[in-house]
């Protein structure tokens, strides 16, 4: 059995092993895979591995030896499920792996909207504290989130993992999900429709899936409905927000902060609006990638191959 994987880099950079995926196949690994060579490397292999490699109806016409595509990450939209269930190719996903990591991100990304540590700490080193005539000084605005309130767009494993550690600062939070969970709610967490949400919140954090109904759901319209001087986090999806209304927002002042480990389009454009943009912070897509996480994500890939093998259904988004 030939098992491809076309970018495994991103997941495994060398300190994680393939050494469960080649105990049961002859395994080809791939750093990177460009969209052209696409189908030579893949050749009458009947296992495929992607990450974010797309995967067409087209690739899926020439390469006929293909039995399961393993995405290797949540979102799959990097194949033609479509095409795929037309050709009776069972394609899984990975969920569920993140849940902690990218919590813990989020957070990680309001606390530095909230204390500037990374830039406070290079004043330090460039000189600034030693050459200071006082003994504390900061160059941005220090925040307390104590009291506030955390409005969370999507409340799923990873919105309520968010809620809970918010509700642990002190924050009150305001959750929205078209599948509602009654016992979550107490006096520090409830239910909102979206308006009541934006209207409501201190903070805003984007944990939702992009669907079509969910693509600029952060735009000029609904940035209007927010109080004066909101902090935005989104590390889910980078469409989910409409980047030249956030930058219009944030050098307007509107929006006070916000911070983003996911853009539109990705690596970065030079011309993305959010580069232009004051009170950004941005980072490389990277809430999902801790150690732990990447080996969790692994071993699901692993779990879910296996499970194939043997005639039984895990993680199957086509099926």
């Amino acid at each position: 059995m030939k098992i491809v994987v076309l970018d495994g880099y991103t997941l495994n950079p060398g300190d994680l092993s393939w050494d469960r995926l080649k105990k049961i196949g002859m395994l080809t690994v791939y750093d990177r895979t460009t969209e052209d060579e696409v189908a030579q490397r893949i050749g009458d292999a009947e296992i495929v591995f992607t990450n974010k490699t797309p995967i067409s109806k087209e690739i899926l016409t020439i390469c006929k030896g293909i039995k399961y595509i393993g995405v290797l990450a949540t979102g799959y939209n990097s194949v033609d499920v479509v095409a795929a269930s037309e050709n009776n190719i069972v394609v899984t996903n990975i969920p569920n792996y993140g849940t902690d990591a990218v919590s813990q991100f989020a957070i990680a990304l309001l606390m530095e909207l909230c204390h500037r540590i990374g830039d406070h700490s290079q004043s330090v080193l460039a000189g600034d504290w030693a050459n200071n005539s006082d003994w504390s000084y900061w160059n941005y605005p220090l925040i307390e989130l104590s009291g506030k309130t955390m409005g969370i767009i999507g409340f799923g494993k990873i919105g309520q993992r968010t809620g809970h550690i918010a509700q642990s600062l002190g924050m009150k939070v305001l959750a929205y999900d078209m599948n509602k969970f009654p016992e979550l709610e107490s006096e520090t967490c409830q239910y909102v429709s979206l308006d009541e949400l934006f209207a409501g919140s201190d903070v805003i954090i984007l944990h939702i899936p992009l669907f079509a109904i969910t693509r600029g759901i952060i735009n000029a319209e609904s940035i209007e409905k927010m109080k004066d001087g909101v902090l935005i986090i989104n590390n889910s999806r980078g469409q989910l927000i409409v980047e030249e209304d956030l930058k219009e927002a944030l050098n307007a002042g509107k929006v006070g902060g916000a911070a983003v480990d996911v853009v539109s389009t990705e690596p970065i454009k030079l011309n993305n609006p959010l580069l232009q943009a004051k009170n950004i912070i941005i980072t490389p897509h990277i809430s999902w990638a801790p150690r732990e996480s990447r080996q969790r994500l692994m071993d699901i890939a692993v779990e879910n191959l296996a499970k194939f093998l043997v005639g039984e259904s895990r993680n199957v988004v086509n099926g």
